[in-house]
């Protein structure tokens, strides 16, 4: 099934969201190295535990599947 979804974008659309992407882009980058300090002193351990909660979800997802299977 070949589905192609034809919206017609002129020119200056495009050229407006290029240069939205990369300002917006820009934008994030430099406000996270403007806060990189903050971030470093109030959510200095918060990558492990999402790391680990991830891990434990995965897990708890594996052995409901186990159980439910047998």
């Amino acid at each position: 099934m070949n589905l192609v979804l034809k919206i017609p974008v002129s020119s200056n659309q495009m050229i407006f969201a290029l240069f939205f992407v990369i300002l917006f882009t820009f934008g994030i980058v430099l406000m996270y190295r403007k806060d990189k300090s903050v971030h470093q002193v109030h959510y200095s351990k918060t990558a492990r535990y999402t790391f680990l909660s991830f891990i434990l979800f995965i897990t708890v997802l594996f052995i409901i599947k186990f159980v439910l299977h047998q």
